[in-house]
């Protein structure tokens, strides 16, 4: 079983040429002077079309009835052929790729202009003679070295096309590897001004929990706490009664009268509404209460007031508990100073000033959540490019193992 060879990417190049410079030299040596050769006949071809240009140009000038109008077809035949020379670049230093794309685009500017010399140089026959025996030279001479330069890609050179494509890998390694530590500091960066935005948010939640805990804003939570027992409690005592309240307001509102007064009339709608308030708002010994509770009785026994038998009995069981043994007495005495004990705190300055502080390390903690929001987001774009350019790096070193035992037989594994 064959071992693979370990080689750092820096030294990776260097020994990829001393194995493989017998090979890639000699091939690369051949492409240059072929692209070279190719070089000049094109730009002899160029300046051919040029000529072409200049002898028809000065022939129109001459405004000769014989020549002018094949004149006239030769010249924007030679500018057409000088645009479309003018497009096909042969390459600097060419790769097997700048080879492929610069005999592509030649082929096709030639065989082109073979079709359109074809087509019109018959037509200005029998003059411009030699300056289009002149180009034609030239053209063919330009065609042959493109057929070398092409028979050579298809032939000897696509045997450095793996080659070439394994260095261009090992230096878009190098230019990954600088983007993967870029990227990485960037997001040491971004973890450390999450961490900040934490601390931050953690103190002003930490801050708001200390408020709310202190002084007069945690004894009104806890007024808050008991009203909230209060208002369940007086539910409770009243439940048998919010039935006949209800048909006592009908009768007010639709029917023959309820005998209520308007302080009556409006106290009722509150026992309806919010319980708690109509009892804590009440007067000592609840008057309104019991004036309600009175007419209400008489309303059922006069029967303009009807419940069903048991509703009947429970409502008037409560409306005795409440007249005769004064039952709700304690609770409307709690509810009162539960009630008096809120609208003082509520009012306090010292509950003002910290609500507002509060108010302040809230608007502040919704900011940073809003900024860790940002940066979390972030942080995931980033993780997921340091993901996409590992992967990227992890493929090119594949390619590059692949294509060196490919060429060499020798299994290589690339260190980072």
């Amino acid at each position: 079983m064959s071992t693979s060879l370990e080689i750092p990417l820096s030294e990776l190049r260097d020994w990829l040429k001393s194995q493989t410079s017998s090979v890639l030299t000699p091939i690369q040596s051949k492409a240059e002077k072929l692209m070279g050769d190719m070089r000049k006949a094109h730009e002899s071809l160029t300046e051919a079309c040029r000529m072409l240009l200049d002898s028809s140009r000065k022939e129109i000038e001459k405004r000769n009835m014989r020549t002018f109008k094949r004149a006239q077809a030769l010249n924007k035949l030679a500018k057409l052929f000088l645009e479309r020379m003018q497009q096909v670049r042969a390459p600097e230093k060419p790769s097997f790729k700048d080879f492929e794309d610069f005999v592509k685009v030649a082929q096709k500017a030639y065989a082109v202009t073979d079709v359109d010399v074809r087509n019109w140089f018959p037509r200005i026959s029998p003059f411009f003679i030699i300056d289009r025996g002149k180009f034609l030279r030239t053209f063919e001479n330009a065609k042959g070295s493109l057929k070398e330069l092409s028979e050579f890609l298809a032939k000897e050179y696509v045997k450095a096309k793996s080659l070439e494509e394994t260095f261009q890998l090992i230096e878009e390694i190098k230019a990954l590897e600088e983007q993967l530590a870029t990227i990485k500091g960037e997001k040491e960066k971004a973890l450390g001004e999450k961490a900040k935005l934490e601390e931050e948010l953690a103190y002003a939640q930490r801050r708001m929990a200390e408020l709310a805990r202190g002084g007069d804003l945690a004894e009104l939570a806890k007024i808050d706490e008991v009203i909230d027992g209060l208002r369940k409690e007086v539910a409770h005592s009243l439940r048998h009664l919010q039935k006949a309240f209800a048909k006592l307001q009908s009768l007010a509102l639709h029917g023959e009268g309820s005998g209520l007064t308007p302080e009556e009339l409006k106290k009722l709608n509150e026992y309806l509404t919010d319980p708690f308030e109509a009892l804590a708002t009440e007067d000592l010994g609840t008057p309104l209460l019991k004036q309600i509770l009175q007419k209400t009785l008489k309303h059922m026994s006069e029967g303009k007031l009807k419940l069903k038998q048991e509703k009947e009995r429970k409502a008037r069981q409560a409306i005795e508990e409440i007249l005769d043994k004064n039952s709700l007495a304690s609770l409307h005495q709690k509810c009162a100073e539960a009630k008096l004990r809120k609208v003082q705190l509520s009012a306090s300055s010292a509950v003002a000033e910290t609500r507002t502080e509060i108010s302040k390390q809230q608007e502040h903690a919704d900011r940073l959540k809003k900024k860790l929001e940002s940066v979390e987001s972030e942080i995931g774009a980033i993780e997921k490019s340091l993901k996409e350019t590992a992967e990227k790096i992890g493929n090119c070193k594949i390619r590059i193992e692949k294509n060196i035992l490919d060429f060499s037989g020798q299994k290589v594994k690339i260190t980072i």
